[in-house]
């Protein structure tokens, strides 16, 4: 029988989600009634302890005698427990330097990490996460963000709503001039940002009518990669092309810049491809967009204004086309720009139920079918004090010489 322990969350600032609720713990043992599940007590986490105990499970300080650990952000170093199995976010596949301690000692203390980001199919496709989620937040953020901006409506914040339909039903009571709004991206993020848009009614159009209709409501457009880029030589291709050949491609987002008056930034961005504005673009008389809720937030990235996250206490800041310094948002040469990092967790609630599901179909039956789809074998990041074949790339960063 494998013993599963749900870790309270020790990263500051504190982050309240948690892998499985109380509910989908319970989903959970009547699929793999050999599977056992044991909740280590938390003051912080969304779900209180009691709602654990009354679910049937048992609530405890001390969850070392379990075999693999289910957490969502980065466990501190002193917390880890040598020769277990561990789950969580560890943002370290990008050699990201802050982490490369915390990797090291994963190694040293014999740990097989599996990380959320890297748990992908076949093809390489993510299979959880919390983008939908980050999607929804960063919409509603946007909004928010566009009140503030013009002293038209006020919105609450995000976390101190209960969830998704309280957001949406307090984005149902303002009122919006008729604008235009881009959305780029068709993933998960981008599929929570239109599920936002689309609760409050606001109506899709096409490319062709958003770029050249004017219209007596508010409408959105969700455009894909070859909507914003075009190939150097003029050739239409496919979106595989685009992927696979990013350096033959440049922007063509200016043409939805000169015609929006706000954006959601909903894509993944792959090595190589073109900025979707640069600086230079968001200085030019054609750039109208005056409100970027960018929940993608690659700080000096592809979307120029973006310069650094904000964060769930001060959640926008105004950027500055000619200076390309941030200034106070209210500034009336400002882009305003919401580039909360970590959305989700001001969803908490549902943001876990949703995870939790997406864990108990694409990850628990791997422990019970011998990882007949190689679910485990493709997200195990290290074993035997060793990082696995897939990730050996890390090993100059593990070892400091990059």
């Amino acid at each position: 029988m494998t013993k599963f322990g749900i870790i309270k969350e020790r990263k500051n600032p504190p982050d309240r989600r948690v892998v499985f609720s109380p509910d989908g713990l319970k989903n959970a043992k009547s699929k793999f009634p050999d599977a056992s599940f044991v909740v280590e007590s938390s003051d912080i986490r969304i779900f209180k302890d009691l709602e654990y105990e009354e679910a049937g499970f048992t609530v405890t300080n001390d969850i070392s005698d379990c075999d693999v650990f289910l957490g969502v952000k980065e466990v501190p170093i002193s917390a880890l427990i040598p020769d277990k199995k561990y789950f969580f976010f560890s943002h370290t596949i990008k050699k990201q330097p802050y982490n490369r301690g915390l990797l090291k000692a994963i190694l040293d203390k014999n740990i097989e990490l599996y990380d959320h980001e890297v748990i992908v199919g076949p093809r390489g496709f993510r299979l959880i996460g919390f983008g939908r989620y980050a999607g929804i937040v960063g919409t509603y953020n946007g909004f928010r963000a566009w009140g503030l901006k013009h002293n038209t409506f006020t919105l609450p914040k995000a976390e101190t709503l209960s969830d998704q339909k309280d957001l949406e039903s307090q984005l149902n009571r303002i009122s919006l001039p008729n604008i235009k709004i881009v959305l780029t991206g068709k993933g998960k993020v981008g599929g929570g940002a239109k599920e936002v848009l689309d609760a409050m009614q606001i109506k899709e159009v096409s490319v062709e009518e958003y770029l050249n209709k004017t219209f007596t409501e508010s409408v959105y457009a969700q455009i894909d990669v070859l909507d914003y880029n075009k190939r150097k030589d003029g050739r239409v291709l496919n979106k595989n092309d685009f992927y696979t050949n990013p350096q033959e491609y440049v922007g063509d987002f200016i043409r939805f810049a000169k015609v929006s008056d706000m954006y959601i930034a909903g894509h993944f961005y792959g090595d190589g491809a073109p900025c979707i504005y640069t600086r230079e673009d968001a200085k030019s008389e054609d750039f109208n967009i005056k409100v970027v809720a960018d929940v993608s937030c690659d700080i000096d990235g592809p979307v120029a204004s973006t310069i650094r996250p904000s964060t769930i206490a001060d959640p926008i800041y105004g950027y500055h086309p000619e200076t390309e310094k941030e200034v106070d948002y209210k500034d009336p040469n400002a882009i305003v720009v919401m580039a909360v990092d970590n959305l989700p967790c001001e969803l908490p609630k549902d943001a876990s139920e949703g995870f939790g599901d997406m864990f108990l179909e694409y990850v628990l039956p791997a422990f019970f079918d011998d990882d007949k789809d190689h679910v485990l074998q493709r997200a195990r990041m290290t074993k035997n004090g060793k990082l696995t074949e897939r990730f050996s790339y890390l090993q100059d960063f593990v070892d400091g010489k990059e």
